[in-house]
C-alpha cells in the first residue's frame, strides 16, 4: 500500500487529515485499521494520537517546521562581522585552534570560541555560502617570506623598473630554472573500479635542467642543461640572451647562489650596458611568471610516457619548447594569471 506523504500536503490537509486520525480512533478502530483507511503509516497515526493526548485539541493544528526562530544561528550581525574578519586575517593555528586550514570545523570552534555559540556544521556550511566564501586549494607560502618585501616588490620595485626600462627602450625579462626526472608522472587515470592502474617508469632515473626568459609581449628564450646549473652555464645563457634582444635587457630573477656567484657578477659588470639583472624578494616564486613556463612544461612531459633513456627526455623537452617558441600568445597567458598579473 503506498503512503501519503504528509510532508507535501499544505497545512489545511494535515489538519483535516488529523481530525480524520482523532475520529476513528475514538470510533474504536486500532492503529492498524487507521493507516490502512487513511494511507498513512501506523507510526504516523500513532504520533497523531499521542500529539493530540498532549496537547489537547491544539495538537491538531499544524506549527511551523525548522528550529525556533534565534536558535542555531548568530545573535547579532556584529558577531558574523567579526568572525568574517578573523577568518580573512589569520590561519586557525594563529588564532590557537588546532587546524592548519579554514574547513567548517575549523570555523565552528572560532564561532565558539569568540561567540559563545554552538552551531551544527551544516549550519556552518550555510553561513559559509552565504559569505561568498568558497573551498580553495591553499597557494603555499615559505614561512621566511617577508610579506612587507612582497609589497614593497609590487608596489615600487617593480613599477621603478618599468619606468627604468621604458627610459633605455630596453625589454624586461623574467628568468628561472626548473629540473625535470624521468620517472615524474603526474594526472589520474581512468580505469575500472578497484583496480588501480600501473605506472612503469625506469628506475634508471635520469635528469635535465632547463634555464629560460619570458617577457610580457610573449617571448620566449632557453636552454637545457645536462646537470645542475653553474656559473658557466649560466653566463653562456645570458650571452645568447642579449645577443638576440632588441635593445637593453633587464633581466628579473630569483636569489639562487648560482646568480650571485663572482664569475657570474664579473661578467655581468663588464656588460651594463647591456644587462642589468633585478632579485625577487627571498622565497617568493608566486611572484615570477615564469614559473608558468616551468608548470607548463611539466604537465606536458609528464603526460607522455616516461622516458626510458636521457637523450628520450631531452628530446620531448627540447620538441615542447621548440612548440612553445612558435606561440607567443601561450606565453603571454602565464601574465593573466592572477598572481602574476601585475607584471602583465
Amino acid at each position: 500500500m503506498k503512503h501519503v506523504d504528509m510532508r507535501k500536503l499544505p497545512a489545511e490537509a494535515h489538519e483535516e487529515r488529523r481530525r480524520q486520525v482523532i475520529g476513528l480512533r475514538e470510533s474504536g478502530l486500532t492503529y492498524e485499521a487507521i493507516a490502512v483507511q487513511v494511507g498513512l503509516t501506523r507510526t504516523g497515526v500513532f504520533n497523531i494520537c499521542r500529539r493530540v493526548a498532549e496537547q489537547g485539541r491544539a495538537g491538531l493544528a499544524s506549527q511551523p517546521r525548522g528550529p525556533a526562530a534565534g536558535t542555531g544561528r548568530f545573535r547579532a550581525p556584529e558577531q558574523e562581522a567579526q568572525v568574517r574578519a578573523l577568518m580573512g586575517q589569520h590561519t586557525p593555528d594563529e588564532l590557537g585552534l588546532p587546524f592548519a586550514l579554514w574547513s567548517r570545523a575549523a570555523v565552528r570552534e572560532l564561532i565558539e570560541q569568540s561567540c559563545g555559540v554552538r552551531l551544527a556544521v551544516r549550519t556552518i556550511g550555510t553561513y559559509l555560502a552565504r559569505w561568498g566564501f568558497t573551498a580553495q586549494k591553499p597557494l603555499r607560502r615559505a614561512s621566511e617570506q617577508s610579506p612587507k618585501a612582497v609589497r614593497r616588490w609590487r608596489r615600487q620595485d617593480y613599477p621603478a623598473i618599468v619606468a627604468q626600462a621604458r627610459g633605455e627602450k630596453g625589454t624586461i625579462f623574467w628568468g628561472d630554472e626548473t629540473g625535470l626526472r624521468s620517472d615524474d608522472v603526474r594526472g589520474r587515470s581512468f580505469a575500472p573500479k578497484g583496480r588501480t592502474p600501473v605506472v612503469r617508469p625506469s628506475h634508471k632515473r635520469t635528469r635535465l635542467g632547463l634555464i629560460s626568459a619570458v617577457t610580457n609581449k610573449g617571448e620566449l628564450r632557453w636552454m637545457v642543461l645536462d646537470g645542475a646549473l653553474k656559473a658557466p652555464g649560466l653566463i653562456r645563457f645570458l650571452a645568447r640572451l642579449i645577443q638576440d634582444a632588441r635593445g637593453k635587457v633587464f633581466l628579473i630573477w630569483d636569489n639562487l647562489p648560482v646568480h650571485r656567484a663572482q664569475a657570474v657578477r664579473g661578467w655581468l659588470a663588464e656588460r651594463q650596458e647591456q644587462i642589468e639583472v633585478f632579485h625577487l624578494p627571498s622565497y617568493s616564486p608566486e611572484l615570477n611568471p615564469d614559473e608558468g613556463l616551468n608548470a607548463d612544461l611539466k604537465q606536458a612531459v609528464t603526460r607522455k610516457p616516461p622516458a626510458r633513456s636521457k637523450h628520450e627526455l631531452k628530446r620531448t623537452v627540447i620538441s615542447h619548447m621548440r612548440r612553445l617558441t612558435k606561440l607567443p600568445e601561450r606565453i603571454r597567458s602565464y601574465f593573466r594569471h592572477q598572481p602574476f598579473r601585475y607584471a602583465a
